[in-house]
């Protein structure tokens, strides 16, 4: 398996939601080779999201990785936990899958002190045994932009960008006081 490094050069991967579920998540949980295959496996609860480098996929400041579906989402520090209502992924207009959205909080559950860690944890709605098995997630650092709302318009800010696009809004009401 390799890295986002076995792309062509000029490629990034920056899937939608739709693409994770229907290329990448569908062929693991039905054991069908994915190319390019460089999607990671590893085991969620065995890394903090800060030790993600070199161990799942970087596409900018996100990570994608496949995992074992779980209900126990303890890390060595922490813990991920659901902060609002599961979307679902539409394909064609059907629904093929679930987005669930957790955060990261460190200390113990329900103790926690929340970060900005988040993570998209999406599932297959096919009903077949071995699809719930497989998970595929996305985990990036929300104070540095999610990038997540760019995906469907096919636009990605970088952390830099961000911080121009800020410093413009400021410009802007500084000249409108004077």
């Amino acid at each position: 398996m390799g890295g986002a490094s076995d792309l062509p050069p000029g490629f990034h991967f920056f899937p939608s939601d739709e693409e994770l579920v229907v290329h990448f998540l569908h062929h693991k949980a039905s054991l069908l080779p994915c190319q390019p295959d460089i999607v990671p496996t590893i085991l969620l609860n065995h890394y903090d999201p800060w030790e993600l480098n070199d161990k799942a996929l970087q596409a900018g400041n996100q990570w994608y990785f496949f995992s074992h579906a779980t209900q126990s989402r303890v890390t060595p520090n922490g813990y991920w936990s659901s902060i609002c209502a599961d979307e679902m992924v539409k394909s064609s207009g059907c629904n093929i899958g679930l987005k669930k959205t957790l955060v990261f909080s460190i200390g113990e559950p329900s103790e926690g002190i929340e970060t900005n860690w988040i993570m998209h944890e999406y599932h297959l709605l096919d009903g077949r045994k071995e699809s719930n098995n497989w998970v595929i997630c996305r985990v990036f650092d929300s104070t540095c932009g999610s990038q997540a709302n760019f995906h469907e318009e096919g636009m990605e800010l970088s952390c830099l960008d961000e911080v121009f696009l800020s410093l413009d809004d400021y410009d802007e009401v500084s000249l409108s006081n004077n």
